[in-house]
């Protein structure tokens, strides 16, 4: 059996991973270097360009709960995010060097399938098409002519890096929420009321760049750049990133009034990420008004924020339940060309991708998981949404279908729909989803 994956990244990775543990041969196509995209750095497979953090572990949340899912489902990029794990508190934050390159030895190393460089321009069958937002525009021309469905598009921000060894230590606190994860996990620099008021002002007065249609076309809610969250009010960034509660300042015993919070990049903690500061801020903006923030008056820039046009299907209008063509089981997409946001949906439907062109090619039936399950949940989402307010997804225990019995307890109530997920996902897993011995 052969099949075609088009895209490296984390959803095509998995897909093509899902594939060839059933004995599939596959052939995985990434079009870098030969095609650059405006937000990757390096040729290699998985590389994540945004946050390095794939978000909570814990199961009451629900990106913690889909994790634990797709663990169950045998995730290959799951696995080598533990493997390369950094401090982050509650949530699997990784060192993303180090992710990209260890996802890479294993695709290359594995015997069924073998990593083509270069673009692809026509939809393949069997295959599965996962290029991301960042996809092709000869490819997303193909799309669209087969589709016969416009393509929507929003524009997603990323975050600077700075250089820790740039920081001044002793305006920042070491401390995460709560004292989650390790307790300090995070650095934070507190902000006074008037040094806040005045990176307000310094933010909303500061040049952006104003690409061809930028206005034109919404931002992906969750992640808004920082100086549109204050254009919205000035005290948005406070109940945002900037929300001091659970960071009670060491100096004071007292939370600030705001606070900044830097996430660690590697292991070796050279790199601190400036967290919820998407941008699309000027390179001389955002040095003059991000260093006026408290232990950043000589940060050094590893990477500056950007904007970058990101592309998703209206996967109502046009796709299967299973995230396929309607006029071909065989070809499917995933990732968030599909609609879904966030790294660890994306690779999600991934690997339900590759589970279920194995199954075709094999001659039986694709499956989604139940509904119940979060991963079944953003699958219902994608496929059942109004095509007329498509919007790309998070996980979130909204999707859920509520227990039988009321339970008015949050933490408690959620615990519960993990626990039913779960087991629902190991039943799903053992079946339907099982790799054949």
């Amino acid at each position: 059996m052969n099949a075609t994956v088009v895209g490296g990244g984390l959803a095509g990775c998995e897909a093509a991973w899902a594939l060839a543990e059933r004995g599939v041969d596959v052939r995985l196509h990434e079009m870098r270097p030969l095609v650059r995209t405006p937000a990757h750095q390096t040729d290699r497979l998985a590389e994540i360009v945004c946050s390095n953090t794939f978000k909570s572990l814990e199961l009451a949340n629900a990106h913690g709960l889909l994790k634990a899912e797709l663990r169950v489902l045998g995730s290959l990029l799951m696995q080598v995010a533990e493997t390369v794990r950094i401090p982050g508190g509650s949530a699997l934050t990784v060192d993303r060097v180090e992710f990209s390159r260890e996802v890479t030895r294993r695709v290359e190393d594995h015997p069924r399938i073998t990593v083509v460089r270069e673009e692809v321009t026509e939809l393949p069958s069997p295959g599965v098409v996962a290029t991301g937002p960042l996809t092709s525009d000869r490819l997303g021309e193909a799309i669209a002519a087969r589709l016969g469905a416009d393509s929507l598009a929003f524009y997603d921000a990323i975050a600077p890096i700075v250089s820790g060894d740039s920081l001044d230590h002793s305006l920042l606190y070491r401390m995460s929420r709560y004292g989650k994860g390790g307790g300090d996990d995070f650095l934070n620099a507190p902000l006074s009321a008037s040094q806040y008021e005045g990176f307000i002002d310094a933010l909303l007065a500061a040049d952006q760049f104003e690409g061809h249609g930028f206005d034109a076309v919404p931002y992906f809610e969750g992640c808004l750049p920082v100086e549109e969250m204050a254009r919205r009010g000035r005290e948005t960034p406070r109940f945002g990133p900037l929300k001091p509660v659970g960071l009670p300042d060491p100096s004071t015993g007292r939370e600030p009034h705001a606070v900044v919070q830097l996430r660690q990049e590697d292991r070796a903690g050279q790199m601190w990420n400036l967290v919820g500061f998407q941008t699309r801020l000027r390179i001389p903006e955002q040095q003059r008004v991000f260093r006026a923030i408290p232990g950043l008056g000589a940060a050094e820039f590893y990477r500056y924020g950007s904007i970058h046009r990101n592309t998703y299907l209206n996967a109502p209008a046009s796709l299967t339940a299973h995230l396929s063509a309607r006029d071909d089981a065989s070809l499917l997409f995933a990732g968030q060309l599909v609609g879904v946001e966030g790294y660890t949906e994306s690779l999600a439907t991934g690997l339900l991708a590759g589970i279920n062109l194995a199954r075709l090619l094999e001659g039986l039936e694709p499956v989604v998981p139940p509904a119940e399950t979060m991963l079944g949940a953003l699958m219902a989402y994608v496929h059942g949404a109004d095509p007329g307010r498509f919007q790309p997804m998070n996980a979130n225990f909204g999707l859920l279908p509520p227990l039988e019995e009321r339970v008015r307890d949050k933490r408690r109530r959620r615990e519960l729909l993990a626990e039913r997920a779960v087991t629902l996902m190991r039943a799903f897993a053992a079946g339907a989803a099982a790799v054949a011995t």
